[in-house]
This record gives C-alpha cells, sequence and structure tokens, in this order.
C-alpha cells in the first residue's frame, strides 16, 4: 500500500514537539541543542522528532563545519493548505447558517421584550 505525500506530511504535524519545532524553525535556522532546549527530552528522543520532519520533507539538515543546522522546508505545508481549503466553503457556508440564526434568535427576542413593554405601558 503506497502512502500519500498528505498522509505523511499529517502524520508528521500530529505531534505537538513537531509542530513546536516547526514554528521554531519558521524564524530562521536553528541547531539540534536550539530546538531540543524547551523541551524537557533527550537529545536521542529530539533526534527521532527531527528524522521524522525530515522523512516528511519538512525539515532538511545542513553541514556547516561543525554545525549541522535544520531549515524549514515549506513545500508539503502547500498540500496541507490546499486540502484544508477544500473545506473553506463548508466552514463559510456553516458560518453563515450561524449568523442567520443569531440573528433570528435577536430579532425574535427584540421582539419579545418590545412585545412585553407594550403590554406594561397598556396596563392600567
Amino acid at each position: 500500500m503506497q502512502i500519500d505525500q498528505l498522509s505523511v506530511t499529517l502524520s508528521a504535524l500530529a505531534h505537538p514537539i513537531r509542530r513546536d519545532m516547526l514554528a521554531r524553525l519558521a524564524a530562521g535556522d536553528a541547531s539540534v541543542t536550539e530546538l531540543a532546549e524547551p523541551h524537557d527530552m533527550s537529545l536521542a528522543a529530539i533526534s527521532k522528532h527531527l528524522k521524522v520532519l525530515e522523512g516528511a520533507g519538512l525539515i532538511s539538515r545542513g553541514k556547516d563545519a561543525q554545525w549541522r543546522p535544520c531549515h524549514l522546508e515549506a513545500g508539503p505545508l502547500s498540500a496541507v493548505l490546499a486540502w484544508v481549503e477544500d473545506y473553506r466553503s463548508f466552514w463559510e457556508r456553516n458560518a453563515d447558517s450561524l449568523g442567520d440564526y443569531l440573528k433570528t434568535i435577536q430579532t425574535g427576542s427584540t421582539s419579545s421584550k418590545t412585545s412585553t413593554r407594550n403590554l406594561k405601558r397598556k396596563a392600567p
């Protein structure tokens, strides 16, 4: 069974530590040590997360003397964006329906309050 790139990318994005690493790399290249710093885990565990990101094509690792910076590769994220965009019209329709419903409720409650006030004024 062949696994598509979108599934690999979404799987890599499923873990919050990996999403945090990508957010950090969006600000610029970073070393493994810099990526590990905010997390309470071993460098071996961090390395496993980086291998998942690298396998999904979300990061690349350079080589600059002793420093091996990690670099964000945002290309695979475009497939995620395209997939999510397919659902935009669905959510917009639901938001519009909710907005219409809320207007109906507000108008209905305003009418009820107005009717109640009018009744109180007519009372002797």
